[in-house]
């Protein structure tokens, strides 16, 4: 019997690759779940010279905001900019028909600062990275 079909490995997935990957799996689970309405969110924190100091990446879908990524230069740490934008961000997916916000990070990040944003551990993966832990953290936002 012939095999129809091959698996190769890519170092990093192309354009043909996320198309027919993601695009796939996103049509699937809309045809159980329903149209997404996804929409992405990013907010920069700019230097007056135009540098970037942090930010945060995330995405709207299903209503729920995810905080993918969130940083601020360490020499500007409590400071309020992370928290101003997380709130800039919760707001923007408030807009957008969000009514629950979920993310995760590490112990050795800040999962203190977002308990302090009303943020709960709602998963945990021990040891990963070795001798650290892992946070996946809900949030509701109405």
């Amino acid at each position: 019997m012939t095999e129809e079909y091959t698996i190769v490995q890519l170092d990093q997935p192309d354009d043909a690759a996320w198309k027919a990957v993601g695009g796939g799996i996103r049509d699937f689970n809309n045809s159980h779940a329903g149209e997404h309405g996804h929409r992405n969110i990013c907010f920069l924190l700019r230097a007056q010279d135009g540098g970037i100091a942090g930010g945060l990446i995330g995405e709207t879908y299903w209503n729920w905001l995810y905080v993918n990524l969130l940083f601020v230069r360490e020499e500007l740490r409590g400071r309020g900019y992370g928290e101003r934008l997380l709130e800039r961000a919760e707001h923007e997916a408030r807009r957008y028909g969000a009514t629950d916000s979920y993310l995760d990070t590490f112990s050795f990040q800040a999962p203190d600062f977002y308990r302090k944003q009303g943020y709960r551990v709602f998963g945990e993966l021990q040891n990963f990275p070795p001798g650290h832990q892992r946070y996946f953290m809900q949030k509701k936002l109405v």
